[in-house]
């Protein structure tokens, strides 16, 4: 895995071949920071991001090496949590805090909020359809924040109230939230 922008440009990391995780391609992920840097958000206010089902931690890194503040990951296997872990030591970048929880009840009890927020679930997570809602009924997105999710082709949010955008990249979905303006 590699750091595609950023302070951390070209950085490796070894993710064991045992990894159930399935990490965002580096067309899709370098496809996502351009749309994020050229659009919707300002990397230079140094912004807090939130990664949900953080996996190899593959986004979480490349938020970081593009100059979010303050990066917590959400890892709920023990063993990708102890990759990330190692991971952030390599790294020690103190910017960076991997926790290991269940996303779920993590975004019930939290009391920040975040400018972006990133959900790459199992595309065969029972309630992926749901996460969007759940996300802002927690008001855990910052007002002018953005929320990405990352989905597999057999999803569309565009009804949903807070849509903002959608772009597919191979089999790769993300959907794009924010609050919906007054």
């Amino acid at each position: 895995m590699r750091i595609i922008g950023g302070k951390y440009k070209h950085k490796r990391f070894d993710v064991p071949t045992t990894f159930k995780a399935r990490p965002t391609t580096d067309f899709a992920k370098e496809s996502l920071f351009n749309i994020l840097h050229n659009v919707y958000v300002d990397f230079d206010a140094a912004p807090t991001a939130l990664d949900l089902f953080a996996g190899t931690g593959s986004i979480s890194l490349e938020l970081l090496s593009r100059g979010c503040s303050r990066v917590v990951s959400i890892e709920k296997d023990y063993k990708h949590f102890q990759f990330l872990q190692r991971t952030a030591r390599q790294l020690n970048d103190p910017a960076w805090h991997p926790l290991l929880a269940d996303v779920f009840k993590y975004i019930n009890r939290i009391g920040e909020t975040f400018d972006i927020i990133f959900a790459d679930p199992p595309y065969a997570l029972e309630n992926l359809s749901d996460i969007p809602t759940q996300v802002f009924a927690t008001n855990i997105l910052a007002p002018d924040g953005i929320f990405i999710l990352e989905h597999g082709k057999n999803y569309s949010f565009t009804t949903d109230p807070h849509f903002l955008d959608h772009r597919t990249y191979g089999s790769v979905n993300f959907t794009f939230f924010q609050h919906t303006q007054s």
